[in-house]
């Protein structure tokens, strides 16, 4: 037995961002940024202007109450208001400004940001989603960006103005009293500090918030899909039971991360309301010993306000951030996902013949249980094989590494000769088609259906195709003919209906190479024998491989694989086969045994 690579390749390695690091995710954020520059800057100077002439109202009402009110000198008020008023006028429309463009902006930023996050989705290996709840892939795609989308409309603008308008009544308190202004400063550490204890546990929440609501999304759009089941079963109490159980885990968690982000703001107005009390205090008594004036207490309690404010209001903002940058973090998860890179000398196949040969094969999905064993054979173009097996031997294993949603372990996979990991996803796909046993559709027309797989197609050559597969039959019954939009996953048709889609579409494709696995599992019989002679004329000319139960439908293959658990166990042809009185045998005989001892009489 060759040595097999011990990392199975859907273990898809995800770095995944350092929760401690948040400066680091912040970083990468900003470059999404970049390409809005300008606008960024225009929104900042109207933030820098607005926040600004804010910081100088305080002033304005200082020298109205020392210049009007204290020497009566009431024909200065009009033009003392007319500023004042002004001010407002430009600081509410500044704000009106800003506010506008940051949601266009934001709008498009989370555009962009959904946008690579679903082409990343496109470009991820298979693997990646047999291990991730689709739930959760699309929480971390609608979700997240929603709440970055937040942050960015609201969160950013409001942060440079608190910083701006902390910056500038600072300055502002100094110029008026340095004694009161540094009474004020003192309860800044005690700020920083329990905002710095408080966002550790709080972006760690936040992150668990996310990742569990993830997974309840996961539970419901399971649940949906599988109602039908559920209700056969009976199982809704369970369901129901399972759905509780992270919907409580949500709540506690979010309780969690609501109670630490919500603290913070009551700490916050403590701690300033105690650093007012001190003003206040130390204010009236340099009044009562005539070191201000009653407009400088009022100027400076004005900036105290304004101080304390945007510390209060930062706070909150600082809570939004930590929410966003967990979601950052979720999001650039996916987007450090190993891709389906190609090698750059990889080729690309122009005229295929169909060839296809395996050799000595290793393949495991999970590290302890190989899932093909030195797997073998040699398929010539044109050929019909046909892959019989009991459910687990490794049928649709083959199928997964021929299309490479996987890579193999150890051995060779080449078609025309040529190894596939030396050729170009994209082409080696392109001429393959391959009708899956459990059929998708899309919220479409039933044209655009079919044509899926051939954009460029006619009306006349889908119609064609859709005649040679007899589903014609049933499509122009429906509605609106093959402009019918079908519902999600063409709930509205029957099994049948649905897999014969799937086959006009594949038709339609014009593979070199067919693949039909359990094409015809949910047909019934009437319908699969009217177009076994259909399928049989179509993959003249063409490599085709046939995994089917039913072993009556593979009869006429030019070559039937046997399976058994993971290996090849007979190569032949059905009569052969038969004769030879081996596994195949066996399984010919459990599904129709009275049948063959008649014929064998």
């Amino acid at each position: 037995m060759p040595e097999i690579v011990r990392r199975p390749p859907h273990e898809i390695p995800v770095n995944k961002p350092d929760l401690k690091n948040p400066r680091g995710t912040l970083k990468r954020f900003l470059n999404y940024l970049k390409p809005h520059t300008i606008l960024l800057i225009v929104v900042f100077l109207f933030v820098v202007l607005s926040s600004l002439m804010n910081v100088v109202t305080p002033y304005l009402i200082g020298k109205i109450i020392d210049e009007v009110f204290i020497p009566m000198a009431f024909e200065k008020l009009f033009r003392y208001l007319l500023i004042l008023g002004s001010f407002y006028a430009i600081i509410s429309l500044s704000f009106w400004i800003q506010g506008k463009i940051m949601l266009k902006l934001s709008q498009e930023i989370v555009f962009d940001l959904r946008k690579e996050l679903f082409e990343k989705l496109q470009r991820i290996p298979i693997g990646f989603f047999d291990k991730t709840s689709h739930g959760d892939v699309i929480s971390r795609i609608v979700n997240d960006t929603d709440n970055i989308n937040n942050v960015l409309a609201n969160s950013i603008t409001q942060t440079f103005s608190g910083i701006i308008t902390l910056a500038g009544a600072a300055f502002m308190m100094l110029k008026v009293n340095i004694l009161l202004s540094l009474v004020t400063f003192s309860v800044i550490p005690l700020t920083l500090l329990a905002t710095r204890i408080i966002s550790q546990r709080t972006r760690r929440y936040f992150y668990e918030n996310q990742r569990v609501l993830g997974e309840l999304n996961g539970i419901i759009e399971e649940d949906i899909s599988g109602l039908s089941v559920i209700k056969i079963f009976t199982r809704e109490e369970k369901e129901l039971e399972k759905f509780n159980k992270s919907n409580e885990n949500l709540r506690e968690i979010g309780v969690k991360a609501q109670i630490f982000s919500g603290i913070l703001g009551p700490i916050m107005n403590m701690i300033n309301n105690l650093g007012f009390a001190m003003v206040s205090g130390f204010g009236g008594w340099f009044a009562l010993k005539g070191i201000v004036t009653v407009g400088t207490i009022a100027t400076f309690i004005g900036y105290s306000r304004q101080f304390t404010r945007p510390l209060n209001e930062l706070s909150n903002q600082f809570n939004m951030i930590q929410m966003a940058l967990a979601s950052a973090e979720r999001i650039f998860e996916i987007m450090d996902v190993e891709e389906e890179n190609d090698d750059e000398k990889s080729v690309i196949i122009s005229e295929a013949k169909g060839e296809i040969e395996f050799r000595n094969v290793w393949f495991s999905y999970d590290k302890e249980v190989p899932i093909l064993k030195n797997v073998s054979f040699h398929i010539k173009p044109g050929q019909k094989v046909a892959l019989v097996g009991p459910t687990g031997s490794g049928k649709t294993t083959i199928v997964n590494l021929l299309m490479r949603f996987y890579d193999v372990d150890a051995g060779q996979i080449l078609i025309d000769g040529v190894d596939i990991r030396k050729i170009k996803r994209v082409s080696l796909r392109s001429i393959i088609g391959i009708v899956l046993q459990d059929t998708i559709l899309f919220s479409k027309t039933v044209k655009e259906n079919i044509g899926y797989g051939n954009p460029d197609s006619t009306d006349n050559e889908i119609e064609k195709a859709a005649k040679l597969t007899h589903a014609d039959h049933f499509i122009k019954h429906l509605p609106h003919g093959y402009n019918t939009i079908l519902t999600d996953n063409g709930e509205d048709l029957s099994q049948g209906q649905r897999q014969l889609l799937s086959i006009t579409r594949v038709f339609l494709a014009n593979p070199k190479i067919l693949i039909l696995d359990e094409a015809t599992s949910n047909i019934d019989t009437k319908t699969e024998k009217s177009i076994q002679t259909a399928m049989w004329k179509l993959m003249e000319g063409r490599t085709s491989i046939i995994i089917a139960h039913r072993l009556n439908t593979v009869k006429n293959a030019d070559l039937i694989i046997v399976m058994k658990g993971g290996e090849i166990v007979e190569i032949g042809k059905h009569e052969e086969l038969l004769q030879s009185k081996g596994f195949y045998h066996e399984l010919f005989t459990n599904q129709y045994g009275i049948l063959l001892e008649e014929n064998e009489s």
